[in-house]
């Protein structure tokens, strides 16, 4: 699709003014996107009423709502929606016998271009797991690294940043992976969503990204390491998989 094409794509992104600054700021550069600010409400307390909502109209939904009952309402509206935020896999089940444009990942970086939902796969063609183009040079450094798809929050940018001229070696891997959990916006440890999951998760789709013939390159206990971490995703993603798709 023509990148006209895609800039008519008119998201919004919900948020009871918690979450969410940071992706409607990296959105807006490639979509047309609303801030849409909804009611700040301890998530223990049940609403008895409908609530009145201002919510315009748009081709898709990005939510960082806390609050059960107001996520609800938006799941019917009938229009795609990703769950950034998801109090729990109970509500996910629900939403989805609501709406079936329902989607939420393990992280805001696991959003995969492949849900079969054209408006957030056009969404997806920019924002997701990301994807590198790395370049090392002779010396073993990372001379470039172009960020192909991004996470919303911005931490795929923040870590290639940090490991551009680096050397190509265990600890700057390491600490590429951590700079990426210090921008990143999800909790630690967190039921449904899991910044170590996202450090991880960008580690691995910069390794992806290598070329073998500089894999060929690397040493035994560089080898060692990124089995390792390729490893240690595979089961952190299928955890989470197994748990998002449980029946509640």
């Amino acid at each position: 699709m023509k990148t006209n094409s895609l800039k008519k794509l008119k998201v919004g992104i919900v948020s009871d003014g918690k979450y969410g600054e940071r992706a409607f700021e990296n959105i807006k550069r490639n979509f047309k996107v609303y801030w849409i600010l909804v009611p700040d409400i301890p998530s223990n307390i049940m609403l008895d009423d409908d609530l009145e909502l201002d919510i315009p109209d748009c081709d898709l939904y990005v939510s960082y709502v806390r609050h059960p009952d107001i996520i609800l309402e938006l799941v019917d509206l009938q229009k795609p929606l990703i769950l950034g935020v998801l109090p729990g896999v109970g509500l996910l089940n629900q939403a989805r016998t609501i709406n079936p444009y329902v989607i939420h990942a393990p992280t805001m970086c696991s959003l995969e271009n492949d849900t079969g939902i054209p408006e957030i796969d056009i969404f997806t063609t920019y924002y997701g797991r990301p994807i590198y183009e790395p370049k090392i040079d002779e010396s073993g450094k990372f001379k470039e690294i172009k960020v192909k798809r991004s996470s919303l929050c911005g931490s795929s940018e923040a870590g290639a940043d940090f490991l551009l001229n680096k050397e190509f070696n265990t600890e700057n891997l390491q600490n590429f992976a951590l700079s990426v959990c210090h921008e990143c916006r999800a909790p630690r440890f967190g039921h449904t969503c899991d910044k170590e999951v996202a450090g991880v998760n960008h580690l691995v789709s910069l390794l992806n990204a290598i070329s073998p013939e500089d894999l060929s390159q690397i040493d035994q206990n560089l080898r060692l390491f990124i089995e390792s971490m390729r490893d240690e995703y595979s089961k952190r993603i299928n955890n989470s998989r197994i748990l998002l798709n449980k029946v509640s």
